[in-house]
């Protein structure tokens, strides 16, 4: 099979009719549906659209890959679209989109070929081809002529004696890693280097890194947007940057890493421990390392949350088997989500921010700290501490014992390393931290209990304008780690005040274009039709556009707006058992759903009209210039 069997003439559109992202996307999945390609085009939107919001698949070079894998492609393809005017997307000027749709259930096969392309995008040469194609023949014979000229790097002699490796990972493996791959062995192979860079794609990791590799290495490159496992590289220096900037900057990255001197350095000599560089792992990311483990969580929150909601519409007590209630389907929900689902998310947080600090290694000894922290009683907040006590216990044994004889490196990553740090840890737990811990979280939960009337109201407008003000930065993820905590000791109004503040944000704007149509330019108009439905789904990042055009007039509408929401649904007792689902967990997870929806529509027609108030009308020319993005002051 060729690249030209899943791209053919009738997947091209060589004139996009759309001037910006979200219409370009649109005609993509379009021309999808229209050759039978997808059975769902909603759904694979969607798909495409939750890639898009955790990273831009705009990766330079006039190029943007939006791609995704989903149950409702029925057959591995790609639709090429070409704008010659070209359109902002993802806040780069772009000209060529190629979606990439791969089925859930995709061949290694399809997903090799549908990576090859990402390769082949880094050539200006076939780039410029498809800029001057006049004909779908042509786009298919620029693509052909470039798969004869394709040919592997890593085997080619070294004209300047230097060796540089290296490993790519994007979040779906799809077409970052290859592209980054793809860039590094161009601009390396443009020095005379020799070139091999383990790829870890959807396939999984391909042309694997070995220790061979590693101690013939000058220079190692690591480009990454999810956790790689480094451990082949042994205590070797190597620069660690986000894929994007492989693609973009393969150069200096590998200037960067020849300059560490990797040959002539010994990294487990003190001055190399004392003087880490700025791109590499020091450990002490401690955001990213609670991020890391609230995002492994969710899911088990959400789905315990929806499943004990579930049990609880069969009756308060169906789920007891001594009570006149009982219903064997709702003890079966009650099991699954609480006495499994809820059981495992304090572990599963402790485990992975242990993960993202000491790699496996970490994973036992943080994920038995925080069972220890579940069973001890110090919740949520103890299981975040065992996950770093965990983690660092780990990190250091192994480092500690780098330098013991290669025969026993087995035996120590299996055994010694997480018999000692998971002592470490539990010892912790149970003798210094649970007690303190404990009692802790039982003022805090009495407190919280005790909340009524003005305090609670306060609470509440606290959490959903701190949710609302950064839409995704440090002060939304602290209010969603304090509802979290809150959650995992059963108490759930927080969790409501926190999805009025997510979901206000976006619902609001979209009202705001809809009411005052005169005050946005038609792409913010139309851009504001989505918000409807990324504010009804929990998504706010369908405010970031606005919020980022205009943050003077955008910014305090929302938070304004979510703090009234919040304020009047934690004064109301109203709670929400699955905190993370918008409308579809609402007539099954919160107490008074009815309510509930009117102070999210309530808080969402407040930030509408203060945007209206706030911002002044357009002229008619003003409306129609798809560049002007609002009058920011």
């Amino acid at each position: 099979m060729e690249l030209v069997d899943i791209l053919t003439q009738d997947n091209i559109i060589l004139n996009l009719k759309g001037n910006n992202q979200a219409a370009v996307i649109d005609e993509l999945v379009n021309k999808l549906a229209e050759n039978q390609l997808t059975n769902d085009a909603e759904r694979f939107k969607k798909a495409i659209y939750k890639r898009e919001n955790e990273i831009s698949t705009a990766v330079g070079y006039g190029v943007a890959i939006p791609h995704a894998q989903s149950e409702s492609v029925t057959k591995p393809t790609i639709i090429m679209g070409r704008t010659l005017p070209g359109i902002d997307y993802g806040g780069q000027h772009t000209n060529l989109i190629f979606m990439i749709a791969a089925p859930e259930n995709a061949s290694n096969e399809h997903l090799s070929l549908l990576s090859q392309l990402s390769t082949f995008l880094m050539s200006e040469t076939f780039r410029a081809k498809l800029i001057v194609a006049t004909s779908e023949a042509e786009v298919i014979k620029a693509i052909q002529e470039q798969e004869k000229l394709q040919e592997p790097t890593s085997d080619e002699e070294s004209v300047s004696g230097k060796y540089l490796v290296g490993i790519t990972a994007c979040m779906t493996g799809i077409a970052h890693t290859y592209m980054a791959a793809e860039s590094l062995k161009e601009a390396a192979g443009k020095r005379g280097m020799k070139v091999k860079i383990q790829t870890n794609g959807a396939n999984g990791p391909e042309n694997k890194l070995t220790a061979a590799d590693i101690q013939k290495a000058d220079a190692i490159v690591i480009a990454h947007d999810v956790q790689v496992d480094a451990s082949v590289l042994r205590g070797k220096r190597y620069v660690d940057v986000p894929v994007k900037k492989a693609i973009s900057h393969a150069d200096q990255l590998i200037d960067q890493a020849l300059s560490y001197n990797i040959k002539e350095n010994n990294v487990d000599e003190p001055a190399m421990e004392d003087k880490p560089e700025p791109e590499e792992k020091s450990g002490l990311n401690f955001y990213k390392h609670i991020m890391s483990g609230v995002s492994y969580m969710i899911p088990f929150v959400v789905v315990g949350g929806i499943f004990i909601a579930i049990s609880f519409m069969f009756g308060i007590y169906a789920a007891d088997p001594e009570s006149d209630q009982f219903n064997v389907f709702a003890q079966f929900f009650n099991q699954v989500g609480g006495e499994a689902a809820f059981a495992l998310m304090v572990p599963i947080l402790a485990g992975f921010i242990g993960f993202s600090i000491a790699d496996k290694q970490g994973l036992a000894p943080a994920m038995i700290g925080g069972m220890m922290a579940s069973i001890g009683g110090s919740g949520f907040l103890g299981g975040m501490i065992a996950g770093f006590v965990g983690g660092f216990a780990a990190k250091f044994i192994g480092k500690s014992m780098a330098k013991i004889p290669k025969s026993f490196q087995g035996l120590v990553s299996v055994l010694i390393v997480p018999l000692i740090s998971t002592f470490i840890v539990s010892a912790f737990m149970f003798f210094v931290l649970n007690t303190p811990m404990s009692m802790l979280n039982e003022f805090l939960e009495g407190w919280l209990k005790g909340l009524t009337g003005i305090n609670a109201a306060i609470l509440g407008a606290l959490l959903a304008g701190m949710m609302a003000s950064d839409m995704g930065g440090p002060i939304n993820k602290t209010a969603s780690a304090f509802g979290l905590a809150m959650f995992a000791a059963n108490i759930f109004e927080p969790s409501a005040a926190l999805m009025v503040g997510g979901m206000v944000p976006p619902i609001g704007i979209a009202l705001a274009t809809t009411i005052f149509k005169n005050r946005f330019t038609i792409q913010e108009a139309e851009a504001g039709k989505a918000s409807y439905v990324l504010g009804a789904s929990f998504i706010t990042e369908g405010a970031i556009p606005f919020a980022a055009a205009d943050p003077l007039r955008i910014i305090p509408a929302n938070i304004i707006g979510a703090a009234v929401g919040g304020a009047l649904c934690m004064a109301m007792d109203i709670s929400l058992k699955a905190p993370h689902g918008g409308i579809f967990v609402i007539p099954i997870a919160s107490n008074k759903p009815l309510l509930y929806i009117g102070c999210i529509l309530l808080g969402s027609f407040i930030t509408c009209l203060i945007i209206g108030f706030l911002k002044k009308p357009l002229s008619e020319k003003e409306r129609n210039n798809a560049k002007q993005m609002s009058n920011i002051i």
